[in-house]
């Protein structure tokens, strides 16, 4: 996979969702909640406005609407500008 955000975007690999059981019943994967965090895979290099300070490897949480969901080789991540990024944990 080689692919580069453009200004102030970064590439999300979000966290998996928690698998849960209600009394031995399987919750299936359309009920589940989004999770609301992940890991910075890339980042683009900012604008001349915003300064990019999110870098490779940071553990962040998002908004839960935020972002645009999309596949690569098979895993999915998740496209948004930096500033919907709430918060890096760590």
């Amino acid at each position: 996979m080689n692919v580069k955000p453009l200004a102030d975007r970064v590439l999300i690999e979000p966290a998996a969702a928690e698998t849960k059981t209600v009394g031995g019943i399987i919750i299936p994967d359309t009920a589940k909640e989004k999770p609301l965090k992940g890991t910075i895979v890339a980042v683009g290099g900012g604008t001349k406005d915003e300064e990019m300070v999110l870098k490779v490897g940071d553990q962040v949480l998002y908004g839960k609407y935020a972002g645009t969901e999309l596949e690569l080789d098979g895993t999915k991540f998740l496209i948004m500008r930096q500033s919907d990024v709430v918060a890096i944990l760590g």
